[in-house]
């Protein structure tokens, strides 16, 4: 049975699940920063997922991304694994503006986290209703 990582878990706002992966939003104002993970148990690496699951990874961050890109009028769209602080495997996908707190340089650590508003996620929720393919699934608290 998948279980959401309790680091995951504690630092973001869930968002809901696309057929493979659960889409969340990381609890930082500083940058829209959304996290998709493949609700598959005990999987670090990409290689891990068999290969079907592995080719749905890359659709729905690639999808996903295309639609940040637009959504939130990015510069530049950040997409990475890397698992150091969390080994469940989890896909960064952060929308990268030339005006952000970090930019140019990587978000990680950069700042301190500014947790969103209920209304900023309500925004952010409504921005992304609508835009995303509709075999996206919202979750009740996102509603």
């Amino acid at each position: 049975m998948f279980a959401l990582d309790s680091r995951l878990q504690q630092d973001t706002v869930l968002i809901g699940d696309f057929p493979l992966c659960r889409l969340l939003l990381m609890n930082d104002a500083n940058y829209p920063w959304f996290i998709l993970v493949p609700r598959r148990e005990e999987v670090s690496e990409i290689f891990q997922l068999d290969t079907a699951d592995q080719a749905l990874l890359w659709n729905e961050t690639s999808e996903l991304a295309a639609t940040l890109k637009d959504t939130f009028a990015a510069d530049k769209m950040n997409v990475a694994t890397l698992g150091n602080m969390v080994a469940q495997l989890h896909m960064h996908v952060i929308v990268r503006r030339r005006a952000d707190a970090a930019w140019p340089a990587p978000v990680w650590g950069k700042h301190s986290a500014i947790p969103y508003s209920d209304e900023q996620i309500a925004a952010i929720t409504a921005k992304l209703r609508g835009v995303l393919a509709d075999d996206f699934t919202f979750a009740e608290v996102a509603k």
